[in-house]
């Protein structure tokens, strides 16, 4: 039914994002959420530790890109420039190509770690957790040609190879153990061969031959008018291209919605009524494709049409500085599925927070600059590991 079709192209906006979160917020305000009530008194002083981060870590304002490119840089090691010169003799967008690779494998194994798993670098000798440790355990193992299914082009990935993937090979690659265990591998195992197995249905998006993420590439070229294009383009490609991946999710009319789910102060006859959008991971993702293309020469439009990252650092954040208000003590003694109520109003609450930025400081560098770092900054002082207030049981698809 038409209606149907709209309202999945409807959740997969970042328009749908802040509409839907804005109706959580102004509950929120007038005090009817369940969970969580703002304290906006509270938001100069969050506001200030933010600001503070930004200038420790980039005192001229001079801000990245939020992007996994960042974490692939840790330790001052020029892996990316490494990487640059094993690709000297490919085209501008054969180069482009692998990065896109690169970064959609690495960025869907980013779903948050847990506070008991590192990984040694043996290149460097240097020991890596969290973000940063997943950045470079999947930048080594690609490296290493785990993903790719073709000896004689090890730096790549592709369908083959990912839906060969097996644990084992994660296991080792990650360097897992029983005292050095990681969240969620069956998870992030299932997310790359459901990708490996995704890209030949989608031959408009990733091509009719040589199957691989990177012909994405191709793709949103395609889309680009005279030198520019769209964030948005980018995410819309993301989320219709590796929407099939995500396991266990709502659906509309047998589509599946991703980081979508359903809250119940929402409700409406139209299909889709109560259900808020994050899609987290995929923005995380658009963000990170956004480098390579800018590396072709595109200029990228509309940065501040995508959104904030509702995840548990920015999260955390709100929480632990007391943006966030919990109303009920047990919600932070219990571990909460990503999709339960709590973790919904949750995030919700925190996209509308970090909802505002200049063009001169777009969201997507307030990010990097400041309250992903400021959250983690702040949980590392509150608790032994870092660990985020509210506690979730990931599948390492979500977070």
């Amino acid at each position: 039914m038409k209606e149907n079709y709209e309202a999945i192209a409807y959740l997969r906006s970042p328009a749908a994002i802040r509409e839907r979160c804005e109706r959580i917020f102004t509950l929120g305000c007038e005090d009817k959420l369940r969970y969580f009530r703002p304290r906006l008194s509270r938001l100069e002083a969050v506001a200030g530790w933010v600001i503070q981060v930004i200038y420790e870590q980039y005192p001229d304002l001079n801000i990245p890109f939020h992007s996994r490119w960042r974490h692939f840089e840790v330790g001052d090691v020029p892996r990316t420039a490494g990487l640059d010169g094993a690709l000297a003799g490919l085209s501008a967008v054969e180069r482009a190509q692998v990065k896109f690779d690169l970064a959609i494998v690495s960025v869907l194994l980013d779903a948050g770690a847990g506070a008991d798993w590192q990984y040694c670098e043996q290149e460097t000798g240097q020991v890596y957790r969290r973000s940063e440790g997943l950045a470079v355990a999947s930048f080594r193992m690609f490296c290493n040609g785990t993903f790719s299914s073709n000896s004689e082009m090890p730096v790549r990935a592709d369908a083959g190879g990912l839906r060969g993937l097996t644990e084992s090979a994660l296991v080792q690659g990650f360097q897992v153990s029983q005292s050095n265990p990681l969240v969620g591998v069956a998870g992030r195992l299932e997310l790359l061969q459901r990708l490996g197995q995704v890209l030949p249905t989608h031959p408009e998006i990733f091509g009719y031959d040589n199957l691989r993420p990177g012909n994405l590439v191709n793709y949103l070229l395609g889309k680009s008018r005279e030198g520019k294009l769209e964030s948005k383009a980018v995410l819309k490609a993301v989320l219709e291209g590796l929407g099939e991946i995500w396991p266990g999710r709502f659906a509309i009319a047998g589509v599946n919605l991703g980081d979508v789910w359903p809250h119940s102060a929402l409700r409406g006859e139209n299909p889709g009524a109560e259900y808020v959008p994050f899609h987290k991971l995929s923005q995380w993702l658009t963000y990170s494709l956004l480098e390579p293309l800018e590396e072709l020469g595109l200029e990228i439009t509309g940065l501040d049409e995508l959104t904030g990252l509702p995840e548990y650092r920015n999260g955390g954040l709100c929480v632990d500085l007391g943006l966030l208000e919990v109303k009920e003590p047990t919600v932070l003694q219990v571990r909460h599925l990503s999709g339960s109520e709590i973790i919904v109003e949750w995030r919700a609450l925190i996209r509308k927070q970090l909802g505002a930025s200049a063009e001169a400081l777009p969201l997507v560098k307030i990010l990097q600059g400041g309250t992903w770092s400021a959250g983690r900054k702040i949980a590392g002082e509150l608790r032994a590991g870092g660990a985020p207030p509210i506690l979730i049981d990931s599948d390492g698809t979500v977070f």
